[in-house]
């Protein structure tokens, strides 16, 4: 089936079943999801359209990110 992205899930359980979502991440300004702890903590109640609101980054740019790296987009 190939690589998917569940935007419901946590960005916590996307990173714990794809460890190569992290750097992806960190690649659109996610620079905290690479600390463990930010992880553990935030990352169990924050999802990826919250966190583009409080980042202020585009939910088109990081979809289009995600896709140019193989990824399917599920929302």
């Amino acid at each position: 089936m190939g690589k998917v992205i569940d935007l419901s899930k946590t960005v916590y359980e996307i990173c714990t079943e794809d460890p190569g979502i992290i750097d992806i991440m960190k690649e659109l300004g996610f620079e905290g999801i690479t600390n463990p702890g930010m992880l553990n903590t935030a990352g169990r109640f924050m999802t990826l359209p919250k966190g583009a609101v409080m980042k202020k980054l585009s939910m088109e740019k990081i979809k289009d990110v995600f896709q140019s790296k193989g990824y399917q987009i599920r929302e």
